[in-house]
Parts: C-alpha cells; structure tokens; sequence
C-alpha cells in the first residue's frame, strides 16, 4: 500500500467516524487528505471502493496483532486469551469508526464488502474450531462445531458491550470471563448429541462458502497450510494430485473424492475435506 494510500484511509476512517459513511463526501475526503478531487480517484474508484480498502487495512491490523501473540511461547489457552484481548482492544481504539458501520448498515450496500465479511466470519470459525480443540483436546471433536458457534456469539455479544460502554474494561479479564464459560460448558456438553456435526456444519458452509472457483482456491490454500504443518510426503503427493484436477475445465470428480479419503486418518484435514466433498457433491 502507498502512503498516499494509507493516507486516505487515515483521512476517511476520520471522516465516516465523526460525519457517517453516507453524510460524507468524496470532496471531504480529498480535502482532509490534502488532495484534489479527481486525484482520490486515481487512487479509489468509488467511496464504496475506500470502504473496502478501509476494512482491509484493519483486518491487516488485526492479522498483525494476533502474529505477535502467536510470536511468543504460550499454551492454547494463554494465547488464545491474549489474541482476544488484542481483538477487543482493536475495535475500542476505533469506536466511533465500527458503530458507525452498524448504524447505518453501509456494509450491505456493497456486495464486495459483504463477500469480505463473509471471508473473514469463516476465517474467524476456522480460528475458533482449531482453538476449541488446541485448547480441550480431541475429546471435544464431535462437538467441536457447537463450541465453535457458542463461542463465536459471546465474543461478538461482549463486543456490542464494550462498543457502547463508557468504562473502561479490562479486556484481558474478559477473554478469561468467556473462556472460563466455555470450560462449564465443555465440561457438560459431553452428555449431549452434537447439534452441529462435521457433516452437517460443512453441508452448510458448502452452499455459502462456494459461489466461485475463488472460494475453492482459498479453501486449498488453507488446506495446503495445515498439510505443511504435518508435514508428510504422502499428503503433499495428494494434495498436487488434487490441484491439478481441479484446475482442469473438466475436474474428475471421483479422482478427487478419492485423493480426498487420504486425509481420513488426519482429524486436522477432516474440515478441508469434507467441504470439499460437499463442493463437488453439489457439482454430480
């Protein structure tokens, strides 16, 4: 990103906090930048477009924050404690930015803001499901999708608080709070049926998360970052076998399926896939 970039980005996160997305211009926005109207275009299409880069450039932020903490040498617990204090202390710092967003719903306006969001909330399940199972261990697999979900609506609950309060909270405390709620709640949860089984949980991120080949390509780079962690030869064979077919006009499906079922005895592979089962599944 360029300063002059970064600069307008500086100079519209201002603006939309203290004015709101739709009552400010891009006139104001280029005079708060220290650059002519037509120049702002050289840089963002549209006002939409600087949205986009705005949300962007926090989720960086945010990414960077949470690399540090993974820097350091802590257990799953500490760190993961440690990641949501960084997140909660993120959006207090730009308050006014992120209640405007809710209050005038500017995100549904523009459909690749949305497609972003929707990214990230499925980056933000990824990161939840693999702590809840960093953190309990594997006992908790059949359950791991309703723990997923739990945890993700208390975080974001919490959220709205510390959005709308004038005190000062102490955010480490509070991600201890809502974890040790998950330890009462694991500790029970064991007697229940799954809601949310494997199946069931990536049956319905398949009809969502696939609406372009896009999605697919994220989805395999994720893949190929957990099979870098373990590490084997034979899944790295596997894995180009698979992403030859699929770059193919015409992927062979069973071909697929089948390089697939080597990952059967990896748990850590099991969400990859059987998403991309659901994928090619729709696709027959």
């Amino acid at each position: 990103m360029t300063e002059k970039n970064t600069q307008i980005i500086e100079a519209g996160m201002k603006l939309f906090a203290n004015k709101g997305f739709s009552a400010t211009s891009v006139q104001e926005i280029a005079t708060e930048s220290g650059i002519s109207k037509g120049s702002f275009y050289l840089h963002f299409k549209s006002k939409d477009d600087l949205l986009l880069a705005i949300l962007q450039h926090q989720f960086a932020i945010i990414s960077e924050a949470f690399d540090k903490q993974t820097a350091t040498n802590q257990s799953p617990r500490e760190k993961f404690i440690h990641q949501q204090a960084a997140w909660f202390s993120h959006f207090i710092n730009h308050r006014e930015f992120f209640i405007m967003l809710a209050k005038e719903q500017a995100i549904p306006r523009n459909e690749t803001v949305k497609k972003l969001l929707f990214e990230k909330q499925m980056e933000a399940h990824r990161y939840y499901r693999q702590s809840m199972l960093a953190i309990y261990g594997p006992d908790v697999e059949k359950c791991s999708w309703d723990l997923t979900f739990l945890i993700d609506g208390m975080i974001h609950s919490y959220m709205r608080v510390i959005l709308l309060s004038n005190e000062d909270i102490d955010l480490t405390k509070l991600a201890n709070f809502i974890l040790s709620r998950m330890d009462s709640i694991v500790k029970d949860i064991h007697n229940d049926t799954p809601l949310l089984t494997n199946d069931k949980a990536n049956e319905l991120l398949s009809r969502f998360l696939f609406d372009n080949e896009t999605n697919l390509e994220k989805i395999v780079a994720n893949l190929e970052e957990e099979i870098q962690k373990l590490d084997e030869e034979e899944l790295f064979i596997t894995l180009q076998v698979i992403k030859e077919e699929i770059m193919k006009e015409k992927p062979r499906i069973p071909v697929i399926q089948g390089m697939l079922s080597n990952f059967d005895d990896y748990p850590s592979l099991h969400h990859y896939r059987n998403v991309i089962l659901g994928y090619y599944a729709n696709k027959q």
